[in-house]
């Protein structure tokens, strides 16, 4: 849900808003960036992903490029992977067959003439 509303805030930031709405946006998509690389840590391409998304996006230190420009394709872009990680299908554990008493074979050891010691 919260990657979803991080899309969301990215898209409506290409249009002309406040200036303290893009400081509230630099939080909650710095908070969705941590949140989508703890939910993937095993995945590593998205934990190098939303990494380089929490870098540039974090309230702390903030990165100015002084201009709208530059920041309305890294919105979009980052606004749709925000989306792709909600709707990528996740791989599935299988789940094995519990196994029964009666589906277990037990094998005898075989014996052998040429094995016994005389």
């Amino acid at each position: 849900m919260l990657s979803f509303c991080c899309a969301l805030l990215l898209f409506i930031a290409v249009l002309p808003n406040p200036l303290k709405y893009y400081g509230w946006l630099r939080g909650i998509v710095s908070l969705g960036a941590i949140l989508v690389m703890i939910k993937n840590f095993t995945v590593g391409y998205w934990v190098i992903l939303f990494g380089l998304i929490l870098i540039l996006f974090n309230p702390v230190w903030p990165i100015h490029f002084y201009m709208k420009l530059p920041w309305v394709p890294i919105d979009i872009v980052t606004g749709i992977l925000f989306l792709v990680e909600i709707f990528i299908k996740k791989p599935m554990r299988e789940i094995s067959e519990p196994v029964s008493k009666e589906t277990i074979i037990i094998e005898e050891a075989k014996t052998y003439q040429r094995d016994r010691i005389l």
